[in-house]
């Protein structure tokens, strides 16, 4: 019993030093090594930050789901974007993301919809799917704002 004791009373010990350091880092860190370490910690928080941004603008991301492969993706494979003479095929973040950074985290806070949707089931079949459907499109060059009846693009 008296080893436990020991034990929980140095774990304390650990757990109050640790508070003292990280309430007052001056106090115990030279400025250089809190400046470089700040700096280190962006540079690897911004990394990872883009490198998801740039994970998520996949197509292998965005038909990852049941909901977008069984339905978006079905839908794309049937359009003059996946197939066409040229052999260029559009992507889903090519009309779905925009390109300026602002609004492309704007698009993701909108696709956090999608996710709840997926967790809760409420896009699970696809009359649901359909129920719930928007199709954020940049509208880029008119593509989708006007379509005639036939849906062919000006």
């Amino acid at each position: 019993m008296g080893k436990l004791k020991a034990l929980i009373l140095a774990a304390w010990r650990i757990v109050v030093r640790f508070w003292q350091i990280i309430s007052r880092p001056s106090a115990y860190l030279p400025l250089g090594f809190l400046t470089l370490g700040g700096f280190v910690c962006g540079v690897i928080f911004w990394g990872g930050f883009n490198t998801t941004l740039e994970i998520t603008n996949t197509k292998k991301f965005c038909t990852s789901c049941h909901e977008m492969r069984d339905n978006v993706y079905q839908e794309l494979q049937q359009t003059v974007h996946f197939t066409n003479r040229s052999g260029v095929r559009a992507t889903c973040p090519d009309c779905h993301v925009p390109h300026n950074w602002t609004d492309k985290i704007a698009r993701k806070m909108q696709a956090s919809k999608e996710v709840w949707g997926k967790i809760f089931g409420t896009i699970s079949t696809r009359e649901k799917f359909l129920d719930m459907r928007q199709l954020p499109l940049l509208g880029r060059h008119g593509l989708h704002q006007a379509d005639p009846p036939g849906g062919r693009h000006t």
